[in-house]
């Protein structure tokens, strides 16, 4: 697929995906006309990083994260341990909010008319 195709067929800003080619996260496949080809694998490393900032990682610790993907088995450890640290932190989001939450029935039944 072209970078045009994969742009509009998963919505992938254009200035992501060269942000991802600037980074050499790509591989290096190009058509008969010289224009970069993304395969499965570009779309899998693409996946994974769109999923990153989804869950919160900023683009630092996406970049830290992919880096130590692609080193292979020796780091996935350290993969697992940023993934963990960012659950611990959603959690830790989730029980605050939670706690809000209480709060406000709390208040909603305090002046609740009868």
């Amino acid at each position: 697929m072209t970078k045009k195709e994969v742009s509009e067929h998963f919505n992938i800003p254009s200035e992501v995906l060269d942000e991802y080619e600037s980074r050499r996260l790509r591989s290096k496949g190009e058509d008969a006309v010289g224009e970069r080809q993304y395969d499965d694998s570009d779309i899998e490393l693409l996946s994974t990083i769109m999923t990153l900032h989804d869950v919160g990682f900023s683009r630092s610790e996406a970049e830290a994260y992919m880096k130590l993907l692609l080193c292979g088995d020796s780091e996935k450890c350290k993969c697992k341990k940023m993934l963990n640290e960012k659950r611990l932190k959603s959690l830790d989001e989730i029980h605050f909010k939670e706690r809000q939450l209480d709060c406000i029935d709390y208040l909603m039944q305090k002046i609740k008319i009868k």
